[in-house]
């Protein structure tokens, strides 16, 4: 029997954190300890007790409790999912005034408790956020990572895999730059069992991809009001490769010390957070892209910083 904690604090507890933490029961997980942290006590002593009733038909034996900010002690892993959401008409960039200073307060409460783990952001303006958790808390960059482009490159996947007939698992492509509207998909790195996917789908179809997957979020906030399963499926990928230590690549936000900026890329995951990120040799019009969203995102930052500073 592993008797080792591996502790996950979720701070936030609206669908995308509960969407989370319901992935998590539903599939085999390393993960043996959960809190759950939220302002609305009410709602966080009805989730606890709804997530324990699924434990007899969990693959996984883990212990659910309410949490406080003293829990981040001793935890793995602190996901944020705390923040206002994205409404319809809205950007996820229109978000950054108000959880900037939702996260100052957040991140000062967790560092209080001598909290020495990895923080995984799953907060929009999604690269801004990273970036200010980092900020806040001076962890080593390696120990603060963002959800990323890991949603929006599982979206990609999926749609090639429906149109080729071909497993996702197999596709090897990733969006990568902000996740939000600058984003875009690198396709000179694309393959397809180790062949450019340019031989199996026209330009111009890939254009429609691009775009579809740019939209999927907006498309699905009109209809259903928010987005969170896929979000949740991503945040336990990405927590499962930290705490079984696999030197997975998946695209998160990463800091990139080059531009003092925090942007989706693929990266090595393992029980450090980060160990190394993967170089990808872009054309020049996709290096014209990238910089486009580099520059996006720090903009985002300055707008926030200047604000502090006032």
């Amino acid at each position: 029997m592993n008797d080792i904690l591996k502790k996950v604090v979720i701070i936030g507890c609206g669908n995308v954190g509960m969407s989370y933490a319901y992935a998590l029961l539903n599939q085999r997980t390393s993960v043996n300890k959960l809190c759950l942290i939220d302002l609305n006590k009410d709602k966080i002593e009805g989730e606890v007790l709804d997530l324990n009733s699924c434990l007899p038909y969990a693959p996984s034996k883990i212990s659910i409790n309410i949490g406080e900010y003293s829990d981040c002690r001793d935890a793995n892993i602190v996901v944020i999912a705390a923040g206002a959401n994205q409404k319809p008409g809205e950007t996820r960039m229109d978000l950054i005034d108000k959880n900037a200073s939702i996260f100052k307060s957040i991140i000062s409460e967790v560092m209080k408790s001598g909290f020495n783990g990895i923080f995984l952001v799953a907060t929009n303006p999604l690269d801004v956020m990273t970036y200010l958790t980092w900020k806040y808390s001076k962890l080593p960059a390696n120990r603060v990572i963002g959800s990323g482009t890991s949603l929006d490159s599982a979206r990609l996947t999926e749609i090639i895999g429906k149109k080729l007939c071909i497993s996702p698992k197999n596709i090897e492509a990733y969006v990568i730059g902000e996740h939000g509207d600058s984003e875009f998909v690198p396709w000179s790195n694309a393959n397809i069992g180790m062949q450019n996917i340019k031989a199996f789908i026209k330009d111009s179809e890939l254009e429609e991809i691009e775009d579809s997957v740019k939209n999927q979020a907006y498309e699905i906030i009109n209809k259903k009001g928010a987005t969170y399963y896929g979000i949740g499926m991503a945040l336990v990928r990405i927590t499962n490769a930290i705490l079984d230590n696999e030197h997975a690549v998946i695209p998160l936000s990463v800091y990139d010390k080059k531009n003092n900026v925090y942007f989706g890329k693929p990266a090595v995951v393992d029980s450090k957070g980060i160990s190394k990120t993967i170089f990808l040799k872009l054309t020049k019009d996709e290096e014209n892209k990238l910089q486009n969203s580099i520059d996006k995102i720090k903009e985002a930052i300055d707008h926030v910083e200047k604000k502090e500073m006032k």
